[in-house]
């Protein structure tokens, strides 16, 4: 007999909800386009919400509320939580104590959107079935000290509602009399929550499948430059996860991260501060780590018919990267210990220290591509 699901398991509210926006989205939005077409209001609204919500959901929800990676003075809190709001993402504690259960239990059956359970399952079967009892939120005890917070959560769907479909609905009557307001419903209500709302999926769901993972395999999480450019920059998974307290994502200067670049700009014009960010040398030795990992990997696997020349070049490179994790460690022990007694001087000395690390760390990877392309020319791809 075929599985079904019992009626009881369904989240009817939610199942309805998302579901249904999607069928609008699909059909009538097209409809309106066709008989109405796009003026450059409709547009510009579309993108502004588009802007003010997801914006609100990766830099108000995930990184400031979430984790704590800056501090947001109470205009900046008090529009990510409406427009947060606005994403029908569910209200800021609910969201973030998911979010902490990810983090905390990450490809375990604690984690609510576990990719282990499927695709489908991480990225939208958590939301439309009661798989597992609703967990307590007995991990947000902090954002209930804030009282923005505590009122969004009382008042989350008003909030929503208002936000996202009242609002765009009644800026299009005012550009445009009914036609107006519908378009202002349809694509910057409806389309619009249904954007911002696959973005986030596609980070619970193609950010655990498709990607690199240049800092850490501890968990299934990627990096991907290509969901970056579609999700404000949270495509840098990987690193998210290895370091999940730093307020950037992309942390590389040429990495698209807008959120990055909000925070930042939030910053210099003091509306948010105590941005928190991982030493450059910490992230370092994690690529380090990876890299030596990945090398052993090679070294050990059976399949690769390795010549002398190879083994000897990837051996060779395995022994620097162990030598510059050893002298990481050293120069940071060094530096605490003498950092009170000579630190200007010393500064200097380590800032040095790490150009040289990085001129090392260059030299390997050239190396590394020269290996991996005598394996490739020898015929024996690279184990997985």
């Amino acid at each position: 007999m075929p599985f079904r699901l019992p009626a009881a398991r369904i989240d009817w509210v939610n199942s309805s909800f998302l579901i249904g926006t999607a069928a609008i989205t699909c059909t009538a939005v097209p409809f309106y386009l066709w008989h109405f077409g796009l003026n450059w209001f409709q547009g510009g609204m579309f993108l502004a919400f588009f802007i003010a919500t997801g914006l609100s959901i990766t830099l108000g929800y995930h990184r400031l509320f979430a984790h704590i990676a800056f501090e947001a003075s109470w205009p900046v809190r008090l529009f990510t939580l409406l427009f947060g709001a606005a994403a029908f993402e569910n209200a800021a504690l609910n969201w973030v104590s998911d979010h902490r259960r990810h983090h905390k239990h990450v490809d375990h059956k604690d984690d609510p959107y576990d990719i282990s359970q499927g695709f489908w399952y991480a990225h939208i079967g958590w939301i439309l079935f009661k798989l597992t009892p609703e967990a307590p939120l007995d991990n947000v005890n902090d954002l209930r000290k804030d009282p923005l917070v505590r009122f969004q959560s009382r008042f989350y769907v008003p909030i929503a509602v208002v936000i996202g479909f009242v609002l765009p609905a009644f800026l299009g009557y005012l550009y445009g009399g009914a036609v107006g307001a519908l378009g202002g419903f349809l694509l910057a209500g409806v389309a619009r929550v249904v954007a911002v709302q696959h973005m986030t999926f596609f980070i619970n769901s193609l950010c655990h499948t498709v990607g690199s993972q240049p800092y850490s395999d501890k968990c299934s999480a990627r990096d991907s430059g290509v969901m970056a450019l579609f999700t404000f920059g949270e495509g840098y998974h990987n690193y998210h996860h290895e370091f999940q307290h730093d307020y950037r994502n992309g942390v590389k200067w040429w990495q698209w991260d807008p959120t990055k670049w909000s925070i930042w700009t939030l910053e210099k014009i003091r509306l948010a501060r105590g941005l928190r960010r991982v030493p450059e040398e910490k992230v370092l030795l994690a690529q380090l780590a990876d890299t030596r990992r990945r090398l052993n990997a090679r070294l050990a696997c059976r399949k690769n018919v390795l010549n002398e020349r190879l083994r000897v070049l990837l051996q060779s490179s395995d022994a620097k990267l162990h030598h510059l994790g050893e002298r990481w460690a050293a120069i940071r022990a060094d530096y605490s210990h003498r950092a009170e007694v000579l630190k200007a001087e010393y500064t200097e000395k380590a800032v040095h220290q790490l150009e040289e690390a990085r001129a090392h760390l260059a030299e390997i990877r050239r190396e590394l591509r020269e290996a991996l392309s005598l394996l490739e020319t020898a015929g024996a791809p690279a184990p997985v």
